[in-house]
């Protein structure tokens, strides 16, 4: 618990801003974020591509059905993804205003994982990380047909994994193979593509990711609790985890994403 004395960092920055932080040495970011690409501008550049455009005028109108249906406003004021590993599924959520609880929409069916229970430490680990993110940029041209990218490593996987090499490019993407990344269909993505440009179109700048390594509820936690139970750190680790997981699963909302000096998240 955040005790009023304890450095915390903001999650709203880029992993390159990151290691230039702890370059610096400095344990404070202002939460105002950087700079985005023009809305114009970027909404230009998507739509030149035929994938996106294409995706738009397939995906864009059964996507508004569905978010009526919930009673929910589209495009989307607010939207959020949580992914759990062990059960291939990330979920959609979305909310009407910043003070509403958001409402679970649908779930997309992760088609393939690498590596194990636990969070991304290093280059080359095939680890897919675990921990808060948010979608730092948009690729129209991916080799696995459309992706999204995370903001791995973010201040706490920098902090607690190797910090000249945590690896990176980390993304949401079609193609359904992966090494590290969160794959979903080409039809999926498509769909999800859509929708999270259509938010950040409508002023969502920052979309969060959430990734853990299994729901933690009563079967989730023995599942952990059986096969992890030597490993110390991947426990901690989780522990920390299960505090934003727990505020979520009461209130359907997310508290600000801050970290300690320790590269703890930090949960009021």
């Amino acid at each position: 618990m955040f005790d009023g004395t304890t450095p915390l960092i903001s999650a709203v920055m880029t992993g390159k801003m990151i290691r230039s932080l702890l370059m610096i040495g400095a344990l404070l970011l202002s939460t105002s974020g950087f700079s985005q690409d023009d809305p114009a501008t970027f909404k230009n550049f998507q739509f030149s591509f035929s994938r996106v455009s294409q995706a738009w005028l397939k995906y864009n109108d059964t996507l508004s059905k569905t978010f009526t249906e919930k009673g929910l406003a589209y495009p989307p004021h607010e939207i959020f993804l949580r992914s759990f590993k062990s059960n291939n599924e990330m979920e959609l959520w979305a909310r009407n205003d910043d003070t509403s609880a958001f409402t679970l929409v649908k779930n997309y069916r992760v088609c393939a994982l690498s590596g194990i229970l636990g969070p991304k430490r290093s280059e080359g680990d095939r680890q897919v990380p675990e921990g808060l993110y948010f979608i730092d940029d948009f690729n129209p041209k991916s080799d696995f047909y459309l992706s999204m990218l995370l903001n791995y490593p973010n201040y706490s996987d920098m902090v607690m994994g190797d910090k000249k090499k945590p690896g990176g490019d980390i993304y949401i993407h079609g193609g359904c193979v992966t090494i590290g990344c969160l794959p979903l269909t080409d039809v999926f993505i498509q769909e999800l593509y859509v929708l999270c440009l259509n938010a950040k179109l409508n002023g969502q700048n920052y979309i969060p990711v959430h990734i853990y390594p299994t729901r933690f509820d009563r079967q989730g936690l023995n599942f952990l609790g059986r096969n992890y139970s030597t490993d110390l750190d991947k426990q901690k680790f989780w522990v920390n985890l299960k505090a934003g997981y727990d505020y979520f699963e009461k209130t359907h909302k997310l508290q600000p994403v801050m970290y300690a000096a320790d590269g703890k998240y930090v949960f009021q």
